[in-house]
């Protein structure tokens, strides 16, 4: 049996499937994992996200003010949590540019 035997078997296996459960033969469960767990939307996430982001960079600037005033010597931990919260920033508006942009391109899609 060569390859495209076994996908075209593959593939009608997979359509019987699909016919077994149009005709209601076959439930499909949630996964177990996910049973409680609300689909939340895309603002909340993006508020969170930005929360996240928030509090990281409220972090950074406290260990550096930390290590500025002589309070900790940590200026490594100071400078990792710096970069951090640099790299967060920098794809939250990488993020933003491009939802930006995607939304420009739909506005000036013809009707």
């Amino acid at each position: 049996m060569n390859a495209l035997d076994t996908n075209n078997q593959s593939l009608l296996q997979q359509l019987d499937r699909y016919k077994e459960v149009a005709k209601g033969e076959i439930t499909i469960r949630r996964n177990p994992d996910e049973i409680g767990d609300a689909q939340a939307s895309f603002s909340d996430l993006m508020a969170q996200k930005v929360s996240a982001i928030n509090t990281d960079q409220n972090s950074s600037s406290a260990l550096m003010r930390a290590v500025d005033s002589g309070q900790s010597d940590d200026l490594v931990g100071a400078m990792v949590a710096s970069q951090k919260a640099s790299l967060s920033f920098s794809a939250m508006v990488q993020i933003r540019n491009r939802l930006v942009q995607a939304f420009d391109d739909v506005m000036k899609m013809p009707i």
